[in-house]
């Protein structure tokens, strides 16, 4: 009570002081000051203040927008798609609703319009409690090659507006936590207008198996390879593939030592499309080698270029010390393809792909991956792990091995879990 005879005091005073002449406001600020005992300054203050409006009655919190069983479905299908980022979800979400009807089952009518509206940064609030955050650095293992460098010609920045056909390539070590003896490499490509990603698995850095891995990427895109950008590893500059390009008409330029931005599309491709499916385990058989291009030639190549939206940056913009970055919608590598020919003129691969995307369902995709995954995982984990650091000889029961990276138990790692906080496309 004493509370409320406060504000009505305070309320009486504030309008007199508003309506009041510069002496007599002194006047009051004196008066006040008497009554309640407050600083001449937190006085001014409080005569200052607005009056809040009593009349509007208090707001009523919104009602939830989105059901629960909705935002179960919304989280299967970021299970199964590989925990992409909110943006590149609701782009999938058009491709992936037909099939979750099969999958997902029961699934009401009511839901489909509710997860096609949903935003993607309502997708973040709702999805933030269950997103995992595994952060690990990567270590290179390539070598530069020197002798060839002024053979080949050096482009520093990626060229803008291309046709399909002008791309990256780079090699990513699967070596673990000793790169001693011979290992397989994974040669990543990606194409820098629709964003389209081959990958095949090699045994070795030699320069001729590197080549041939090569041409069996050629002969897959569903476009012809018109330019080739690497970095500055021996795998890439010698004579095998400067000869092979030149016969080809294949355009070849290089990177500046040590500016991994000259290569930012491939780089990124190699935390998408291989670290994060492959993790830092030791792959050095001819079983694992076979083992893992046939995931890269079937359901990995399908999964990504066919149901997997990304996100192309457009231009950047800078404010002071702000940079903005704008991008492209999202698309799927195979609709970037698709957009770039005329409807009657597309290619009879593309129009294939298309086809063949009608049929195909992602939910199976998915499964399959995680099925071939964890056969491969099996292997190498007991494998790797338990011969680098074997058990102690007792009597006991036997131990989890440990990582020597990490020192940690070395569990199977689900299908695409290896996420950042920010994904990009």
């Amino acid at each position: 009570m004493a509370g409320e005879r406060l504000q009505e005091a305070l309320t009486r005073f504030r309008r007199r002081y508003r309506a009041a002449s510069r002496r007599e406001r002194s006047g009051l600020l004196d008066e006040l000051c008497q009554l309640t005992g407050y600083h001449r300054k937190y006085a001014i203050g409080l005569l200052n203040a607005r009056e809040a409006k009593s009349s509007n009655p208090p707001r009523r919190p919104r009602s939830p927008t989105y059901s629960h069983e909705a935002l179960k479905v919304l989280e299967a299908i970021w299970r199964a798609a590989g925990y992409p980022w909110s943006v590149r979800l609701k782009a999938l979400l058009p491709l992936w609703l037909p099939w979750a009807r099969k999958h997902l089952k029961p699934l009401p009518p009511e839901l489909e319009p509710q997860l096609r509206r949903i935003s993607s940064r309502q997708i973040d609030r709702r999805l933030a409690p269950r997103k995992r955050h595994l952060k690990r650095r990567l270590y290179g293992r390539t070598k530069p090659g020197g002798l060839l460098r002024h053979q080949v010609p050096i482009r520093a920045e990626a060229p803008q507006g291309t046709s399909p056909g002008y791309t990256e390539v780079d090699l990513v070590s699967h070596s673990g936590p000793c790169a001693r003896g011979e290992f397989a490499s994974s040669l990543n490509l990606t194409d820098l207008a629709s964003g389209w990603c081959e990958s095949r698995a090699v045994l070795g850095r030699g320069q001729e198996a590197v080549l041939a891995a090569l041409k069996a990427i050629q002969a897959s895109l569903p476009f012809p390879l018109v330019g080739l950008h690497s970095d500055n590893g021996s795998e890439f500059l010698n004579h095998h593939l400067i000869r092979y390009c030149q016969h080809q008409g294949i355009q070849f330029t290089r990177s500046r030592p040590y500016k991994k931005d000259d290569n930012g599309r491939i780089e990124q491709k190699n935390w998408t499309h291989v670290r994060r499916i492959w993790g830092w385990e030791r792959y050095d058989t001819p079983q694992q080698v076979r083992a893992m291009n046939d995931l890269y030639t079937t359901e990995l190549r399908l999964m990504m270029n066919l149901f997997q939206p990304s996100v192309k940056l457009r231009q950047k913009t800078r404010r002071g010390s702000r940079l903005t970055r704008h991008y492209d919608p999202p698309q799927t590598p195979l609709d970037r393809l698709a957009a770039s020919h005329p409807r009657n003129a597309r290619p009879p691969a593309i129009q294939k792909l298309l086809a063949l995307r009608q049929t195909l369902d992602p939910f199976e995709l998915s499964a399959a991956i995680e099925r071939k995954l964890r056969s491969i995982e099996s292997t190498t984990t007991a494998r790797t792990f338990g011969a680098l650091h074997p058990a102690p000889a007792t009597g006991g029961p036997p131990t989890a091995s440990l990582s020597p990276q990490r020192g940690r138990p070395v569990q199977p790692t689900p299908y695409l879990l290896r996420e950042t906080s920010h994904v990009s496309g």
